[in-house]
């Protein structure tokens, strides 16, 4: 068991998911008996950052992000890693378990162009880059006249690509731009009923070993148990339809004076087709909302249709 006074926090080597870790260490730092000194960053490339040329759909899914740091976990490294809670897979290995996640920042998408101020003042035959088949079908389901391409890489990476002219325009999360102190190149931000966001998005999720007691107790002190129960909607619902890399989905829970609101939407990939869903309830009933509108959702989707 590792003791809570010195802890190796793994994270992804990138700028954005270094600001994260950064983030996670500064929270715990603030605790007593911890402090920056104590709490080692262990930065390592995923299997998911070396693959530039091809959608992470055709190489394995979200856990191409994840698999070297869940390895170093098990392996006993790291005493704690730090992921975007949208990169997490709906199943973690045995063994290990989501401690919490920080307070969510804006989970939001922006529009990151020179050409207009939003979606629709785009001209027709933009060429709109994005690695996230979500966005794609989105993006092709309000502006049919628009085309996509696969624009992967870091956020200092696409927005070059950008600047050099490659895509017209592309759609980033607003979380990672604050983050990295880059949201000014935001040309708009959009609205969650135009483009709903990624499960997760937004939020930064602590995965430590199961059996790893004291970690997980200190780790639960920092975590946000409204962030908690909206993940817990989500999250939910991805798994009722099976969510990876291959279907593009979105799913939004929000926790308001009156309980949590849950949105839910599946698409096609070309955006000819769209199935939404909207549920509310108790926040304690998070998982149950979330599961329940993937059932609805799921009935509603041609045999076969989510590879069934």
């Amino acid at each position: 068991m590792s003791s809570r006074s010195r802890l190796v926090i793994g994270t992804r080597e990138s700028p954005l998911a270094l600001a994260q870790a950064e983030e996670a260490r500064a929270r715990l730092a603030a605790l007593p008996g911890l402090e920056n000194a104590a709490l080692t960053l262990a930065p390592m490339t995923s299997t998911g950052d070396l693959i530039q040329g091809r959608p992470l759909s055709e190489a394995g899914g979200k856990g191409l992000f994840t698999k070297e740091l869940d390895e170093a976990l098990l392996g006993g490294a790291i005493d704690l890693a730090v992921h975007s809670a949208k990169d997490l897979p709906t199943e973690l290995p045995p063994g290990l378990a989501i401690a919490g996640y920080l307070p969510r920042e804006d989970p939001r998408d922006v529009l990151v162009t020179p050409l207009g101020t939003d979606l629709a003042g785009l001209p027709a035959g933009t060429l709109v880059g994005t690695a996230s088949l979500r966005r794609q079908a989105i993006v092709l389901r309000a502006r049919p006249d628009c085309r996509v391409t696969l624009l992967r890489g870091n956020v200092g990476t696409r927005l070059g690509k950008l600047a050099r002219g490659e895509v017209g325009a592309t759609l980033l999360a607003l979380a990672g731009l604050k983050r990295l102190g880059l949201a000014r190149h935001a040309a708009a931000i959009l609205p969650t009923d135009i483009v709903l966001p990624a499960v997760g998005q937004g939020a930064i999720a602590l995965v430590a070993r199961a059996e790893d007691e004291a970690v997980l107790a200190t780790l639960s002190t920092i975590c946000d148990p409204a962030t908690g129960a909206a993940l817990a909607a989500e999250r939910a619902f991805l798994a009722v339809l099976d969510g990876s890399c291959r279907t593009p989905i979105a799913g939004h829970a929000e926790i308001g004076p009156s309980g949590l609101r849950f949105r839910g939407l599946v698409l096609r990939p070309d955006g000819s087709q769209a199935w939404e869903i909207e549920r509310s309830g108790p926040a304690a009933d998070a998982e149950a909302i979330g599961r329940e509108a993937g059932d609805s959702i799921r009935s509603r989707l041609l045999p076969g249709w989510l590879g069934d």
